[in-house]
């Protein structure tokens, strides 16, 4: 629940973008920067709620973050302005960002001296929760934009902040004692962090991840002004449309530990993210050919997510396999860069927008072929990394 409300906060929006900037009067761009900013306070706040969960236990910044969250969804259902919902939306972003980052410390506290195999299961459940809600989020959001106006998408993800807010106080324990803090300090984590930083390997399997999320983003932010403006659906047509891509996306990535097991999970990243740059590489051609299509469209983006639906959870797993004492630190550093990364994608996209689709595809191709090189440059050498 607490992994879901943050995507819920952005896939419920989507079909809003365009009668947003109709009622209040926005430019598409003015618009995408409210969605933006949300994605930039999400990176930034997961770098700090990180430690701040080593060193105070994992309940009271969940408690923090979630009231955070519900009095930034009340301050965007009453924006008057788009000024006044991009600040709303950045302070809502702070406090969702909780919901991701600590959830993921506390399956670490639960499941400490587990091999890489429970490790990978547990990673994979919590990317379920994470992509289940783009299926439901948009569809969810066109019948309350449809019923009530796009204002009612923000009192609905107030209502699971209460919700979540419910069910941390009745059914989830601190999985952090007080005994376990005592090492855990401001210095600790800007320790940890810099041995992150200097950790290459580290970086090149997080950017490859990042990249990756990064053409998600792309597509997260354009679609609905591409599906709705330029080819015409309806705020349901599209829910449809992006549900299908978010579908190949969890459906392939529930083989990762099946391929993982049998072929090693270096060999899976590097033929997914081929298979993914090379997918999206013939969709950008295809439409610098001059086909704009939404068939053709809706058919390349399925194939190539479905390839980055095993590309995202193997490089978190690797990423996080050699950093286990640190591992809600390098979780929030990979949370960071990922938001970032995708928020500066979704920034130089926004420069070109001209209501085609052709500055999404761009966006999208650039970061597959990103998330390729990548992938050459960490994984092509002699680092061993055993199979789960």
């Amino acid at each position: 629940m607490l992994s879901a409300i943050g995507p819920f906060a952005i896939d419920m929006y989507l079909p809003a973008l365009p009668s947003i900037g109709q009622t209040l009067n926005a430019s598409m761009a003015a618009v995408q920067l409210s969605l933006m900013v949300f994605f930039v306070s999400m990176g930034i706040g997961q770098i700090i709620y990180g430690p701040v969960s080593d060193m105070f236990g994992r309940k009271a910044p969940l408690y923090f973050g979630l009231l955070l969250f519900a009095a930034g969804s009340i301050g965007c259902a009453l924006a008057p302005d788009v000024h006044t919902l991009v600040v709303l939306r950045f302070i809502q972003g702070l406090g969702a960002c909780a919901g991701m980052v600590i959830p993921r410390a506390i399956v670490r506290d639960l499941h400490t001296g587990h091999d890489a195999a429970r490790l990978m299961s547990l990673l994979m459940l919590l990317m379920l929760v994470f992509s289940v809600s783009p299926i439901l989020a948009p569809l969810a959001g066109s019948f309350l934009i449809e019923w009530f106006g796009w204002r009612s998408v923000f009192w609905a993800v107030t209502v699971a902040a209460a919700l979540g807010l419910a069910l941390l106080a009745t059914s989830l324990p601190e999985t952090r004692p007080a005994s376990e803090r005592v090492n855990s300090s401001v210095g600790s984590a800007l320790a940890g962090y810099g041995k992150l930083l200097r950790d290459r390997h580290y970086l090149g399997l997080v950017l490859i991840g990042a990249f990756g999320m990064a053409s998600f983003f792309a597509y997260l932010a354009n679609s609905s002004f591409i599906m709705i403006d330029h080819y015409g659906l309806t705020p349901r047509q599209y829910s449809i449309t992006f549900s299908v891509n978010a579908t190949a996306f969890i459906g392939v990535s529930q083989f990762t530990g099946k391929l993982s097991q049998r072929f090693g999970l270096v060999k899976v990243v590097n033929i997914a993210v081929t298979g993914f740059a090379a997918v999206m590489a013939v969709l950008l051609l295809v439409n610098l050919g001059g086909v704009d299509r939404l068939d053709v469209l809706i058919a390349l983006l399925f194939v190539g997510f479905g390839f980055l639906g095993l590309v995202v959870p193997t490089t978190a797993v690797l990423a996080l396999e050699e950093h286990g004492e640190i591992a809600g630190t390098a979780s929030a550093l990979m949370g960071t860069l990922q938001f970032v990364v995708g928020a500066l994608v979704m920034a130089v996209v926004g420069l070109f927008v001209d209501g085609s689709a052709r500055p999404m595809v761009l966006g999208i191709a650039g970061s597959a072929i990103a998330a390729f090189v990548f992938a050459r440059i960490t994984l092509g050498g002699t680092r061993s990394v055993p199979a789960v």
